[in-house]
């Protein structure tokens, strides 16, 4: 009997659209997880094109690859320029209890 070939999932393959990357983001947030919202951040990047969103956030992609990995703990102003060269914007709502 063969084994079935299988390969890593990479959530990167579907965010090909502004919508389906607001709403990835998103649901990272709202995990509260600091680790696995870079981590998404990180996803996002590489579906738009790593280099892209480096040049975009004033940093380089080294660096962009170093922040946002789930242990990378980027400082808050690269999470920010990386959201803004991502095409996106954060906001606030009442958390849900």
């Amino acid at each position: 009997m063969s084994k079935a070939k299988t390969k890593p999932f990479d959530p990167a393959e579907y965010l090909d659209d502004s919508e389906s990357i607001a709403a990835y983001m998103s649901e990272a947030l709202e995990t509260g997880d600091p680790a696995f919202v870079a981590d998404a951040l990180g996803v996002v990047a590489r579906a738009r094109g790593m280099s892209e969103v480096a040049k975009e956030a004033g940093v380089s992609r080294e660096s962009l690859y170093r922040a946002l990995r789930a242990d990378g703990n980027p400082e808050f102003a690269t999470v920010l320029r990386v959201v803004r060269g991502l095409g996106l914007q954060l906001s606030a709502a009442p958390a849900r209890r």
